[in-house]
Order: C-alpha cells, then sequence, then structure tokens
C-alpha cells in the first residue's frame, strides 16, 4: 500500500486529529512535528522504517543520529530479550553498567571516570553543574546557535534573529519565553570557528567562566568541522583561565571510535555523550579527567553535585548500549565515514543535474544540506541563507524526499546507519534529483540562489 504525503485521508492524519485531543498541537515530541501531520511509524528493521500506511522510506534520520545500527539490528535485540527476562529496572546497581563504562572508558584518553544519565541534555546539564561547583563561577560561554539540548542555560540564543544579534560581539538572548534574565547574562556568546571574536570575547571576562561548551562539527553551522586553528585557541585560554572545556559528543562521537576528540586531537576536560551509546533507548553519559568527575563523588558525603535519577543506568539501556559498543569498532566507523562522503558527494552531484545550489557538507557518517550560495561556516550564515529562502526550500525538498522513499529532516540533517550501503546512497542521490526536478516544476526554483 502507498500513500503520498501530504494525504487527509491517511492513517496518520486521522491519529494525527486523535493525537490534537490528548497532546498540545497534536505533539508530544517536537523533532516529529511537520505541517500538515506527523507522520506515524509502524515498524522499522535495519535502515528503513514503514508508516502506518504501509509506506516504506530510507531512514536517514535514524532517530536523529542515534540509531548507528540501524533498527533490530540482532545482537542488540537479543540483549534486550536476556535482559528483560531478567528484569526491567532495580534499585540496585548491575555489573552491565560498569561493563558498558569500561567499553566506553577505553575509546579516549580524557575518559577517567564515567557517570550516566538518562539524556544529552541531562549531560550538558550536570557538566555544567560539576564546571561550577569545581570553579566556583557561575558564567559559560558557548557558540551563538549551537544545539546542546534542552537545558535553559544551553539553549540561550540558540535561534536569534538579527534583532537580538548586537554590534560588536554576539548578545544573549534567551530561548523559551520568560527566560531568567539573570540566567541570561550568565551566557556568553562567540561565533563558531571565529578566532579573532573568540579571542577578543575570552579575554575581555578572563577569569568569570565556569566552561566552555563546544561541539566539534554543528549541524547548525552548516555541518563544517572546528578548525586546528580554532581548537587550540580554545584549549590555550581555557587552561589559561582555569576554564573546564566541555566537548559535546552526543551526536559527533560517532565520527571515530573514539569521537571527534580523537578524530580532530582535542583534548576536552569533559566530554557529553549519548544517542550512539545506548543502542537506540535512553542515555546520557558524562566521561572526564578523574580530578574533575570528583564533583560527583558521594563517598565523603554530599556531592558538590548530587546527581540521580530513578532510570539512570537502566539495565535495558546498559544491556542494549553494551550490544552497540562492541558492534561500534573501527573498520565499521572507517566503512560509514568513507560511505558518508559518498553520500554527499552524490547529493551534490544531484543538485547539479538540477541546475540547483546548494552547500553539502557534514563530518563522517553525518551529511548537512544547506541551500546556500557560499559555504556556510557560522550560525548566521545559515539564518541568512534559510531567511532569503533556504529554510522553505528544504522543507519542501524533505516533503517531496518523503514520496521518493527518504526520510530526511526538515533542518537538512542526515546520517548514515551500518546496514545501508552503495544502493542507498544510489537511491538517496535519484530521490534528490527527482525531488528537485519536482521543485523546479512547480516554479519554486525561486527559493533557491
Amino acid at each position: 500500500m502507498t500513500t503520498r504525503f501530504p494525504d487527509p485521508a491517511s492513517r496518520s492524519a486521522q491519529l494525527f486529529e486523535r493525537a490534537k485531543r490528548v497532546f498540545p498541537g497534536g505533539s508530544t515530541r517536537g523533532q516529529t512535528y511537520m505541517r500538515p501531520y506527523i507522520i506515524y511509524a509502524r515498524e522499522a528493521k535495519g535502515c528503513r522504517i514503514t508508516d502506518v500506511d504501509g509506506v516504506e522510506r530510507i531512514d536517514f534520520i535514524n532517530n536523529f543520529t542515534t540509531q548507528l545500527h540501524g533498527h533490530g539490528h540482532p545482537a542488540i535485540v537479543a540483549a534486550l530479550q536476556a535482559q528483560a527476562a531478567n528484569g526491567t529496572g532495580f534499585n540496585f546497581a548491575t555489573e552491565s553498567e560498569i561493563m558498558l563504562a569500561e567499553l566506553i572508558q577505553a575509546r579516549a584518553t580524557s575518559f577517567e571516570h564515567l557517570r550516566f544519565c538518562n539524556t544529552g541534555t541531562e549531560a550538558i546539564m550536570h557538566a555544567i553543574k560539576a564546571a561550577r561547583a569545581l570553579t566556583g563561577r557561575t558564567k559559560i560561554v558557548k557558540c551563538e546557535g549551537v544545539y546542546h539540548g534542552a537545558y535553559d542555560y544551553a539553549e540561550v540564543s540558540l535561534d536569534p534573529d538579527p534583532q537580538a544579534w548586537g554590534v560588536d560581539e554576539p548578545r544573549s538572548v534567551g530561548f523559551a519565553k520568560t527566560a531568567p534574565e539573570g540566567m541570561v547574562d550568565d551566557v556568553v556568546l562567540v561565533p563558531f570557528n571565529d578566532v579573532a571574536m573568540t579571542r577578543r570575547v575570552l579575554d575581555k571576562h578572563r577569569g568569570e567562566f565556569a566552561a566552555f561548551v563546544l561541539d566539534a562539527a554543528p549541524s547548525r553551522c552548516g555541518g563544517s568541522r572546528v578548525t586546528d586553528e580554532y581548537a587550540r585557541l580554545v584549549r590555550e585560554l581555557t587552561r589559561r583561565d582555569g576554564t573546564l572545556l566541555i566537548l559535546d559528543e552526543v551526536v559527533t562521537f560517532r565520527l571515530d571510535a573514539g569521537g571527534a576528540q580523537t578524530l580532530y586531537g582535542l583534548d576536552p576536560d569533559i566530554t557529553t555523550l549519548g544517542k550512539v551509546i545506548g543502542g537506540g533507548l535512553p542515555i546520557g553519559a558524562l566521561a572526564g579527567r578523574a580530578d574533575v568527575m570528583t564533583a560527583f563523588d558521594q563517598t565523603r558525603g554530599k556531592a558538590s553535585v548530587p546527581q540521580s535519577g530513578t532510570f539512570t543506568a537502566n539495565p535495558l539501556t546498559m544491556a542494549a548500549g553494551i550490544a552497540s559498543m562492541t558492534l561500534f569498532q573501527p573498520d565499521l566507523v572507517a566503512r560509514l565515514n568513507k560511505l558518508g562522503e559518498e553520500a554527499r558527494s552524490t547529493v551534490r552531484r544531484a543538485f547539479k543535474a538540477a541546475g540547483l545550489r546548494a552547500h553539502v557538507d557534514g563530518q563522517g557518517s553525518l551529511v548537512v544540506i544547506t541551500i546556500a550560495a557560499e559555504p556556510p561556516r557560522t550560525y548566521r550564515d545559515v539564518y541568512r541563507a534559510n531567511a532569503a529562502g533556504g529554510g522553505q526550500a528544504m522543507e519542501e525538498l524533505h516533503r517531496r524526499l518523503l514520496n521518493h522513499g527518504v526520510l530526511w529532516s526538515t533542518t537538512g540533517l542526515g546520517c548514515l546507519s551500518s546496514p545501508m550501503d552503495q544502493p542507498e546512497i544510489a537511491a538517496l542521490g535519484d530521490a534528490v534529483h527527482a525531488s528537485l526536478k519536482e521543485m523546479k516544476a512547480d516554479g519554486l526554483e525561486r527559493l533557491f540562489p
């Protein structure tokens, strides 16, 4: 059975009407929302997902980069089944949490001690709390427009418009309405990969920051990687000022067996992890130097940063994580990264063949499409491109890809999973080309630069 999106008579459209009676706006998770209705999944296997109307698509979102091994990998399913039979949650620790921590710890020299939580957002929140506890400072610095989860401080200036950009240096603005002014004032912004501006801001606020939060390849800046010069500057100035460097690897850990830090030679004080380390189940983690992680040590009484959670180190997640990390080996990463470069090249060729311009970047198995004339390097570059029509063009491309058997994100981010190979990359190229031809036929060429 097939149906085109949107189809008011579809099962998904009907479910969305039902959802609106229980969820505000019909959605309980912002990432799944799309207009005019949400598509509902029925099942998924390997790199393909089938919706409730029976439409099968190649999944290039993978639950926003979580499903590194695709859906229903036999090793992960077997691990979950075995653990479910033995219990799904206890108020005791389990050996499995030690086993998963050992597998992660072996990946990078900065991972001296670990602490599990439930999401990447929690990991960032606790990392910032630890930095404050250890430094006695409250301010943090982050790159403008970069996503680090839903913690209030991490969300500051997530999507500022030009009226909020400031003149000489980026101005901090709250993301959610009524964000407390004092909280916003404790977050200082720098442009990603801008060496001169970052040096100026850090010199101006010397000795004030508890932490610098960095993503080494932020999709919201077009997917380009941190430059060596910028990485050296940030590490040099944070050490000079006694500021902790928090590397957000919730997404980028898939780029190498030890994450972006081993790939690019970074040396963070704390790393936040999530997504791929949990085998598809909810997870977050902090890993860092032993002296930094003492902030969570409760053996001498109340920890500087008390941290727990009913579902932290849940045995089901630990079992899936062990299976996932066991599969997550250097040869697998190398194959996926090579396939990722082929995917980027294939999408570029599709745009060229259609006579339309876009910038296709990303690192490793991550692919980022930005409808822009010039390569975007910062959040503001992406904002300007989207405002000029690129954002609408990406949404239109997303909708047409759905009807050509490909699931991609409306933001332009896509990623690969281990069940994929050459046929899936070829299908992606065909789908992008066919979708762009349709857009031109519909008069949407005006949205492109």
